[in-house]
């Protein structure tokens, strides 16, 4: 199998976790909400997931550690990116054979087989001789060649809508989310001399009627910043994918929420934060760990000089419960990632647990994930994160941010906790 895209080491890293579990696919498929034959299929590489939020709980499943989860989003991002550049399939356009006929009645009147022209309609040719005996063009031949030309004449334009909503073709459709889950988020180009993150070119944003759940702007993906669509010749060459809320382990996760335990919703999986974040208003508590894919748009490298915080707005904690994602977890080692003391006069990020620190170089092919994990005891903070890049003579600088909207995490210190015990079905007041 050819690896141009990334697609079979995708497919190997997948089994390797599969067969170290020692769970059978029937059973790893039932953990994971999903067929045995779109495991399969995903493990063979015959299938790439549209979303990584799959790969990511096979993952957490299988028991990967860090570099293992680093490597796999990675290589997801390539497997991903080649499954749509590949064409459609022409087995998805739909058949030129027309439906058998219903079983004959009774007599029926003789169809009229030279019709007068269709007005505004091109003559239609007879249809290839039929290898039968007698030389008489089969009625049903004409008939359809008829009906083709209704079409082209009257319902082109329905037949090219339908085309249009064809499936995907790997296991199940891109859904568009606006106030759904996403664990992947896409920035992109930007015309904007400051290089904000926008959405892709090649995604289809549809504009809606109002905000989403999340209070995103409206037509945006969950997570996606907002910006207008970038010049091919002048845009930052750059996408970024950005996770605002990643799980370093369940028990790590805390948010704090304006609610009593009583109108609070159970906790979310990882993928389903964002979403849960903006129905209730909820704002990291402590520490909040956050997750960039940086990947180039064609084949020039890009060289991402450093990264920088930008304090947006500092002030006192939010007096508001915290409640805690996750109970009974062990210790856990952590992740590489650049730490942010967002109660320093001027916060910065710097590399831990090993994390090389700037310059990286990215392209199309080869994307960077960062994992940075900011911290604060003593404010409420509001903040972005600003890459320097360079590509050649370009230069610039990109903003990152939480779906246009600056990140925001408050300290904890002192306020109520509540957990939420695996089976109890409801919040608890935490344990001094």
């Amino acid at each position: 199998m050819a690896d141009a895209d990334g697609t079979a080491e995708f497919a190997t890293l997948l089994r390797g976790l599969k067969e170290r579990s020692g769970l059978s696919y029937g059973v790893l498929a039932k953990r994971l909400h999903m067929s045995t034959s779109t495991l399969h299929r995903y493990c063979n590489g015959d299938a790439v997931p549209v979303d990584y939020a799959p790969v990511e709980r096979l993952a957490r499943v299988c028991k990967a550690g860090p570099e293992e989860l680093v490597e796999l989003h990675r290589l997801w991002v390539l497997a991903d990116a080649g499954r749509r550049a590949k064409p459609v399939a022409a087995a998805e356009e739909p058949p030129a054979v027309a439906p058998a006929p219903a079983p004959d009645a009774g007599p029926k009147p003789k169809p009229k087989l030279d019709p007068e022209p269709l007005r505004g309609a091109e003559p239609v040719p007879d249809a290839a001789p039929v290898p039968a005996p007698g030389k008489r063009r089969s009625r049903r031949a004409v008939v359809l060649a008829a009906a083709v030309a209704v079409v082209v004449a009257g319902g082109a334009g329905a037949f090219a809508v339908h085309l249009a909503g064809g499936g995907s073709g790997d296991g199940g459709g891109r859904k568009d989310r606006a106030g759904a889950a996403s664990s992947v988020t896409q920035g992109a180009r930007s015309a904007d001399p400051s290089g904000t993150a926008s959405p892709s070119p090649d995604r289809k944003h549809k504009p809606s009627a109002g905000p989403s759940r999340s209070g995103a702007p409206a037509g945006a993906e969950p997570g996606t910043p907002s910006a207008p669509a970038a010049d091919e010749g002048t845009g930052t060459p750059l996408t970024v994918a950005t996770t605002p809320y990643v799980y370093e382990s369940p028990c790590s996760q805390h948010f704090l929420i304006d609610r009593p335990p009583s109108s609070v919703p159970p906790p979310p999986l990882e993928q389903d934060a964002p979403n849960w974040v903006g129905a209730i208003g909820a704002v990291a508590s402590g520490e909040q760990f956050i997750k960039l894919t940086v990947q180039g748009t064609g084949s020039d490298t890009v060289v991402l000089e450093d990264m920088d915080v930008r304090v947006m707005k500092s002030g006192a904690p939010l007096a508001w419960n915290d409640y805690s994602m996750g109970v009974g977890c062990g210790g856990n080692v952590e992740t590489k990632s650049f730490g942010v003391d967002l109660d320093a006069p001027r916060p910065v990020s710097a590399p831990k647990n090993g994390q090389r620190d700037f310059p990286y170089k990215v392209s199309e092919s080869d994307p960077e994930v960062f994992y940075i994990k900011a911290n604060t005891k003593a404010h409420d903070v509001s903040w972005v994160l600003e890459l320097k890049w360079s590509s050649g003579s370009r230069h610039g600088v990109l903003k990152v941010d939480d779906q246009g909207r600056a990140f925001r995490t408050s300290a904890d210190v002192g306020r109520p906790g509540y957990d939420y015990p695996i089976g109890a079905g409801s919040w608890g007041e935490r344990a001094a």
